[in-house]
């Protein structure tokens, strides 16, 4: 499933100000890797209020000796999520987050051969995809993680042309902008109610990577 994803340098005012947040003082990365920092947006302690934190992409559990683990553990499968030793703290305590992205990548197949597609809202505004997120202590330091949650895309028009055709299709959760608030403090048995597939808003194209010989190319201009 996703393991790359774009995210924003800067949050767009327009959702600041929708869930009453300062702009936060950080950038990131453009494309995020597992094991990369990235933004999250969570609840509160006493769930009255919206915050930024920086965390890892790729849930680093209590139990893990080191941060190797994010590698495996950059989603999670909601079939299992409450069973697996990585998420199930995270997921039995509610700590359910937003990731805000511009896009994500996946693989699509053409005549055998990989290719790098961008997935994204046909208006190009931003979207925030469902987490669950931990805190962690690593060599005495705090280590904050999330995970982004999946479900089946078996069946969705757009998500099943992506990996191979005899992969499993996946698909992340995109929480719409009037539900953001009630996903942050909902319980993990009203979790469910929350998972669907990506509406008709999203679209997508190919994307290469750029490489070293195309920012060549273009200082060449």
């Amino acid at each position: 499933m996703c393991a790359i994803f774009q995210t924003m340098r800067r949050m767009p005012n327009r959702l600041t100000r929708q869930l009453n947040l300062f702009q936060p003082q950080y950038e990131f990365t453009q494309e995020i890797y597992p094991g990369q920092d990235c933004g999250l947006l969570f609840s509160k302690p006493d769930q009255t209020e919206i915050e930024w934190r920086s965390v890892k992409f790729g849930m680093v559990p209590k139990w893990a000796k080191n941060l190797d683990i994010c590698k495996a553990t950059y989603n999670a499968r909601t079939e299992t999520v409450a069973q697996k030793p990585s998420f199930k703290h995270a997921w039995s305590q509610g700590q359910f987050a937003l990731i805000p992205v511009d896009l994500i990548y996946e693989p699509r197949y053409i005549n055998g051969q990989a290719q790098r597609w961008g997935i994204f809202r046909q208006d190009r505004e931003a979207f925030s995809i469902a987490a669950i997120y931990e805190n962690a202590i690593i060599n005495g330091q705090q280590i904050r993680s999330m995970s982004m949650l999946t479900i089946n895309a078996d069946q969705h028009p757009l998500m099943s042309q992506f990996h191979q055709s005899q992969d499993e299709k996946r698909s992340i959760i995109v929480i719409p902008e009037h539900l953001r608030h009630d996903w942050l403090h909902c319980k993990p048995h009203q979790a469910p109610e929350f998972f669907q597939g990506l509406s008709d808003e999203f679209t997508a194209e190919y994307m290469p990577p750029v490489t070293v010989s195309d920012l060549q190319n273009r200082l060449d201009l």
